[in-house]
């Protein structure tokens, strides 16, 4: 079976693609136990707690990646200096994550045969 990588990039607000990521991430975890979640880039900003899209007239989603842990998504990758480029801390966000640094993210990226972007 395929392993399957979704990889988030964008930030969560301004266009539909982390929410649409994370639909189709627990859409298939129906179908596969071989996935994993990688967070690169403004996609940090996705886990980020206490965001408050309201004022943008935005859906505050992100306490929905709660879910990954329920659906028996262990392997949720964070990439460290994505984090820290923009002050962030692993600790401000909203899921248990692995953090790696770019090279450990690529090794495991790279054990994926399908990846997924949004």
């Amino acid at each position: 079976m395929n392993k399957v990588a979704f990889i988030f990039h964008t930030p969560p607000h301004g266009s539909a693609a982390g929410r649409e990521g994370l639909d189709a991430v627990l859409a298939a975890s129906a179908l596969s136990e071989e996935l994993a979640v990688f967070f690169i880039d403004d996609g940090v900003y996705q886990l980020k707690s206490g965001q408050a899209p309201a004022a943008i007239h935005g859906r505050d989603y992100a306490p929905t990646f709660g879910l990954l842990e329920l659906y028996d998504i262990e392997r949720v990758y964070v990439c460290a200096e994505s984090l820290a480029e923009r002050g962030l801390t692993q600790a401000e966000l909203t899921i248990d994550t692995i953090l790696c640094d770019a090279h450990e993210l690529g090794c495991r990226l790279a054990e994926h045969h399908v990846r997924l972007t949004f």
